[in-house]
């Protein structure tokens, strides 16, 4: 079986193209650079899928790294829409039969106290929008095709590297309130998630990738706090962030508490359920990289 990954050289795509080829998949990296296998531009044409039995969607710019300015707020529209419009061109004149695509929790808003499942509605900001376009232009592919609604993603490097720094100074701190609510997964479940999608032809439309154990901000704070054995007594009030982050201190404080019924309900079944196991897991595997490379 030949597989596409679009998105491969990032900090979940570099992880599922060595977990897949170790379990016989046969994968083909789609890039605009000459490290992939394929060139692609996914914003000027569709996608070289000619040959391909089955396509996992990453690519996308980044939300994080920098402030959302009017230039990079188009660049994370566009990437969604006419990135994934172009990989559904792609995908017309393929044999795929199935497109595994991603998504976020973005897609709610900010809800506060409220459960949200796969039947939830979207929220109205602007990230809402951009998870909003992006889906409906994957699920007009015509194939069976899997949005995979992503927490935030704990391994070895992704935002937990930069977030380990200042809590080893012993400078990390809840944000805002703390009690808006984090829906989280780990890396090598998300992994995993992707690759059951593709194989479990029951799963089509929204799926939450997420713990089925949410947590509020400051649970999470005192608990990678306590992994690197350090106090987490400061507090970064919401004014601060707004005025470091501008716009992107939204993803840092809306509120979701996910909870993915429809993996739970295929038969998925999560390695690292609980925070303090996926905390432990990632704080330990990134440390000892660091040391190494000293």
């Amino acid at each position: 079986m030949r597989l596409a990954v679009t998105g491969a050289r990032g900090f979940v795509g570099q992880q599922l193209v060595h977990v897949a080829r170790a379990r016989g998949w046969e994968v083909l990296r789609l890039s605009r650079g000459p490290d992939g296998d394929r060139r692609w531009d996914p914003m000027k044409e569709p996608a070289p899928l000619d040959d391909v039995d089955a396509v996992i969607h990453l690519a996308g710019e980044s939300l994080l790294g920098g402030r959302w300015t009017r230039a990079k707020m188009n660049r994370i529209r566009n990437s969604r829409s006419v990135g994934t419009r172009n990989l559904v061109l792609g995908l017309r004149s393929s044999p795929a039969r199935v497109l595994v695509a991603a998504s976020a929790v973005g897609y709610y808003g900010d809800r506060g106290e409220e459960e949200l499942t796969e039947e939830s509605g979207p929220g109205e900001d602007f990230l809402s929008r951009v998870c909003i376009d992006g889906e409906r232009e994957a699920l007009a592919s015509g194939i069976r095709t899997v949005i995979l609604r992503t927490g935030t993603v704990l391994g070895p490097g992704g935002a937990l590297r930069k977030m380990l720094g200042p809590f080893r100074l012993g400078l990390g701190g809840k944000l805002g309130s703390g009690r808006q609510w984090m829906s989280w997964i780990h890396r090598a479940d998300l992994i995993d998630l992707y690759l059951h999608a593709l194989s479990h032809s029951d799963l089509s439309g929204p799926v939450l990738a997420t713990s089925p154990m949410p947590v509020r901000n400051q649970a999470f704070t005192r608990l990678l706090a306590r992994t690197v054995a350090r106090p987490a007594l400061l507090r970064i009030p919401t004014w601060a962030l707004r005025l470091a982050y501008g716009k992107v201190a939204s993803v840092l404080l809306s509120s979701q508490k996910c909870l993915p019924l429809r993996a739970v309900n295929s038969g998925f079944r999560f390695r690292y359920p609980t925070l303090d196991g996926a905390l432990w897991e990632a704080v330990a595997t990134l440390l000892t990289r660091v040391e190494r490379a000293a």
